[in-house]
């Protein structure tokens, strides 16, 4: 009779571990939730890098306007590559 009501508070215990875990973790979530992502996804047009032709988003691409016309530039380096083309 002992072992039955031992396994029984057993149970009981573990199961309420079980609630108290899934309450920590929901917590947890929240908390995230709260904070926000870690960096903003970029919502906008993409342009194409005219000397490596990788697509970045227009609002993060190095520019520059020759000719009258704007141009499009994933780094430093590939603004140099064009210039002295």
């Amino acid at each position: 009779m002992v072992g039955f009501l031992g396994f029984i508070l057993l149970v009981v215990v573990a199961y309420f571990a079980f609630l108290a875990f899934r309450l920590y973790a929901g917590f947890k979530r929240m908390t995230k939730q709260v904070r926000g992502p870690a960096a903003p996804k970029s919502q906008g047009v993409m342009v194409k890098d005219e000397v490596c032709g990788t697509y970045i988003p227009r609002e993060e691409a190095l520019t520059e306007t020759r000719d009258g016309v704007e141009r499009f530039y994933c780094s430093e380096e590939c603004r140099r590559k064009a210039a002295t083309r």
